[in-house]
């Protein structure tokens, strides 16, 4: 009788949990990403995804052209749609039925940008907790604007590769959102809707501390052996910097979601890898646009600024872990990432925090870039210049650089950051001048140079700068160890 008894019972909590299961989708659910107040982008065919009972049609109908889309529910649940997006406008509605209608309410479209990395793109307009946002007050205080809108993908670090995200919402800038959004995604988005006159929805998707390994997949990094990809049982010791746990938690959910391109801001937690970073970085932005299937989109990135890192684990000085060569790998990696663009911060660096104050000039360079090179905005300077090529004459280097057209300036002060070496390989202070958009350089020390670098410590103030004070990035011509 007890054998019976237990048998029955064990049908019924099978039965149970069957019934349990079919019913999680018994209603139609989009993505966590899909909320109230989002913006889509415009003119384009967006992705909407979500999941709904096995086998159900799923019908979705946006306000804008009342257009019927639909689509049968896999096995799983799972479903996706594509729909056509008009002109930038708003507010629309879009409603979603599998027989049970969810209505969508006061969606913009308009201008889409993703914005991702660590914690200095992760850090709050209000600042964090003793670390402060310089203006940020004034920033918070005259932030309301119906037509920007944010969303923050929540912290997630896990083995396992995640279909949807965190619960969150898309809201309105106001005080109160802006306040703990990311300051630098901000400063960008609030220039582009300035300038644009349309609708921006900003997608922060960064953790602090995070390695670039972190946010790339198992498929991605089978090309660097060296970096130990987890199994999906281990215990995760590190959460930002465990090599695809935010990917799986944090960016797999949302890739697909209609964006005009992607601001980053990340590097710091690689400084002492840098010789991996320049191969990691094109690598992870590359399989990023072949994962989104909407092509080369803009990809604008901030290079770390200066600071002291010898604070940092592993405490260590002196060759390649200066952060100058990283800095140097992001550089390089302008050459590398098709329509890509650099927002460089040499002069807002700080020796002892490692997260800038101001904020605003790091999302300010990155909305220039946006606006001169994917909105077509002519006529200001949205680059900074960039090292070109070196030439030797006598015990003179002279050095070329692009984005000059106006020439470069060290603001009435003396060039003090340069160094000159011979085939010895010792750098010594150089005399540096100015002419037009090129820079001569010599020492007494060196009668027969080979090589120049500027700036390249780990902290250091930039003192070279395009007319249109957009400051050079610290470089060097040599391709030594150290």
């Amino acid at each position: 009788m007890n054998r019976i008894k237990l048998y029955t019972r064990k049908i019924v909590l099978a039965a149970l949990a069957l019934a349990l299961s079919e019913s999680v989708f018994a209603e139609v659910k989009p993505a966590s990403i899909f909320t109230d107040h989002m913006v889509l982008q415009q003119q384009t065919a967006v992705s909407i995804w979500g999941w709904a009972k096995a086998g159900a049609e799923v019908q979705l109908v946006p306000s804008w052209d009342k257009h019927k889309y639909t689509i049968k529910a896999a096995t799983d649940g799972k479903w996706k749609l594509k729909i056509n997006t008009p002109k930038a406008g708003g507010p629309f509605e879009i409603s979603i039925s599998d027989g049970k209608t969810l209505v969508l309410k006061d969606i913009l479209i308009g201008e889409v940008w993703f914005c991702g990395g660590q914690s200095n793109m992760e850090m709050p307009l209000k600042g964090f907790k003793g670390q402060p946002v310089i203006g940020s007050n004034e920033a918070i205080l005259k932030s309301a604007n119906p037509q920007i809108r944010l969303y923050t993908v929540p912290r997630s670090s896990v083995t396992e590769r995640q279909d949807n995200n965190k619960t969150s919402e898309w809201k309105a800038a106001a005080p109160e959102t802006v306040a703990n959004f990311s300051a630098t995604a901000y400063y960008f988005g609030s220039l582009l809707s300035e300038m644009l006159q349309v609708p921006i929805g900003l997608i922060n998707d960064s953790y602090g501390g995070s390695s670039i390994e972190a946010w790339m997949s198992p498929e991605q990094l089978k090309a660097f052996p060296e970096v130990k990809i987890p199994a999906k049982t281990d215990t995760i010791k590190e959460v930002s910097r465990t090599p695809t746990t935010l990917y799986n938690g944090m960016l797999y959910p949302v890739i697909g979601f209609g964006i005009r391109g992607a601001i980053w801001y990340q590097g710091e937690s690689n400084y002492d890898r840098a010789d991996r970073y320049e191969a990691l970085f094109p690598a992870m932005v590359k399989a990023w646009r072949e994962a989104w299937g909407i092509g080369e989109f803009p990809f604008y990135y901030a290079q770390i600024a200066p600071y002291n890192y010898v604070q940092l684990p592993p405490y260590r000085t002196g060759g390649k872990f200066s952060s100058a060569f990283i800095r140097d790998a992001q550089r390089k990696s302008l050459t590398k990432i098709p329509a890509s663009g650099m927002a460089v911060l040499m002069d807002i660096g700080e020796e002892n925090c490692i997260h800038p104050a101001n904020k605003e000039k790091g999302g300010t360079r990155l909305a220039y870039l946006a606006l001169g090179n994917t909105y077509g905005i002519k006529g200001f300077g949205n680059a900074s210049p960039v090292y070109e090529s070196m030439s030797i004459k006598d015990d003179t280097i002279v050095l070329k650089f692009q984005n000059v057209a106006n020439g470069l300036t060290s603001f009435g002060k003396s060039l003090t950051l340069f160094e000159i070496a011979g085939a010895d390989k010792k750098f010594y202070p150089a005399i540096a001048k100015i002419s037009g958009g090129s820079v001569t350089v010599s020492a007494d020390q060196v009668k027969n140079p080979v090589a120049v670098r500027y700036a390249f410590k780990d902290f250091v103030k930039g003192d070279l700068f395009g007319t249109d004070a957009l400051p050079v990035s610290s470089f060097r011509t040599d391709d030594w160890d150290n």
